[in-house]
């Protein structure tokens, strides 16, 4: 694993107050299940039917990035990792019109899913993003588990036993799938596919192949340019294919590469099946500023939702950042170096904005797996026989807690000269998602979802 490269100055604190947290917490338990009766969960000195142990409060009014090691308890078939917790007593009790609660799971919860973490820390990596190594989920060994899930699901049997009503996880579609999936695509680069060929022929001095491979570059489409046969593989399981688009070509200013294209000009995504979505792939430098943000998001209309180029984050900044170019949803929020969960979710939810001390006003479609990820120099080197068995059993836990999968190809792994993680790979897992029932969902279907009316549980 990569050392991180320490390179931001400590922030100062900014205090959250516990009405907030508990506020924030619960109004995504009540997400993660429609109709739920939250107003009976607080700490004891409110005297709620669901208690929940005071025991986070001192951590939140420091700045350090990291509480104490979690206490590790078995919870349905599962070891979980409990913050906040008091190992000597027992996790739930159950008592007549009455549940206690000995970990403070509010505030594990909102440690976890506010990406607290990563606010305070000062560790980036050489693209100034908040390192998987210098996570908690890298630490304690839990980047496979929705851990904030399972503290809802401890809550969800407290609430179920003083109300004596069951919940439900949310279900997603007409036909009430026990999960979805999303299906993206960023487009950072068309015309490139010939390059790593040619320079190696070039190198092995093999000057007729590398005449061949320019012209076929200067004559024919580059195997990269296969928008539609992206969006082919995808409608074979009857979903659709969600792009997202840079309009900025060349290398930003600290060297990293955007796109090998000039958006503005080629129209390329004209040629696009009806049923594709487009949205903005912001460019470097663009999720901390709102001004350049903006100015691309004019080159691809309608566009509602966006992804950050490599990745990028800034938990101080970005949900500033987006809030201000009125984008519905975002899907940037997962680590590079692994798949997982970077938040411990497996639902989307709204991230928590530090500068204003409320939750943002647009959704999180948190990032599970990204083709890169599973085979790179940088990050996991799988083999391609490895890659599904890997993933199911994240895909498991997403259906369990009625999540969403949210899968990123990049169009030019669709070149069927890549077989490690290529159009194969992509097949099996998209085979997989179908055979256990999600439902295939685009980034809007499912901010419209996420954000109609709940129906109450019945």
């Amino acid at each position: 694993m990569p050392t991180p490269i320490s390179t931001l100055p400590p922030l100062a604190a900014t205090p959250v107050p516990a009405e907030i947290r508990l506020r924030y917490v619960l109004e995504h338990f009540a997400l993660a299940y429609p109709g739920a009766l939250i107003s009976v969960i607080g700490y004891a000195d409110t005297q709620p039917l669901v208690e929940i142990a005071a025991a986070g409060e001192a951590f939140f009014e420091e700045v350090k990035p990291y509480p104490a090691a979690p206490n590790w308890r078995e919870w349905q078939g599962q070891q979980i990792p409990f913050f906040f917790d008091q190992p000597e007593k027992p996790l739930l009790v159950l008592q007549a019109e009455k549940a206690v609660i000995a970990a403070d799971l509010i505030s594990a919860a909102f440690y976890l899913l506010s990406g607290w973490q990563e606010y305070f820390s000062s560790e980036r990596d050489r693209h100034g993003r908040f390192p998987y190594a210098a996570s908690v989920q890298y630490k304690y060994g839990f980047v496979a588990l929705p851990v904030v899930n399972y503290y809802f699901d401890v809550l969800r049997v407290a609430i179920e036993h003083v109300s004596g009503q069951p919940l439900r996880p949310r279900r997603w579609g007409s036909q009430k799938a026990p999960f979805a999936a999303f299906i993206s695509h960023d487009v950072d680069n068309l015309r490139s596919a010939w390059k790593a060929p040619a320079k190696a022929a070039w190198q092995q001095r093999q000057f007729g192949r590398f005449g061949r491979l320019l012209w076929q570059h200067l004559t024919q489409p580059d195997a990269w340019d296969n928008l539609e046969a992206v969006a082919a593989a995808t409608a074979q399981y009857e979903a659709e294919s969600t792009f997202f688009l840079l309009s900025v070509k060349g290398r930003a200013a600290n060297g990293t590469p955007n796109a090998d294209y000039k958006l503005a000009e080629s129209k390329f995504w004209q040629r696009l099946p009806a049923q594709c979505t487009l949205e903005l792939h912001g460019s470097i430098g663009t999720s901390t500023d709102a001004q350049m943000l903006r100015d691309e998001d004019e080159e691809i209309l309608d566009a509602l939702g966006v992804r950050f180029h490599y990745l990028s984050w800034d938990s101080a900044q970005t949900p500033t950042t987006v809030e201000k170019c009125g984008f519905l949803f975002d899907s940037t929020l997962g680590f590079a170096e692994h798949y997982g969960f970077r938040h411990s979710y497996c639902q989307p939810f709204y991230p928590f904005n530090f500068e204003r001390g409320r939750a943002a006003n647009f959704l999180e479609i948190p990032l599970n797996v990204m083709d890169a990820t599973l085979h790179h120099p940088h990050y996991l080197q799988l083999a391609p026989a490895e890659i599904l068995p890997a993933l199911a059993p994240v895909f498991a836990e997403i259906k369990r807690f009625g999540g969403v999968a949210s899968v990123l190809w990049h169009n030019e792994n669709f070149d069927p000269a890549n077989t490690r993680n290529g159009p194969r790979q992509f097949h099996e897992i998209m085979a997989h998602l179908q055979a256990e029932g999600a439902a295939f969902r685009t980034g809007r279907d499912i901010w419209q979802e996420f954000t109609a009316e709940p129906a109450a549980n019945s």
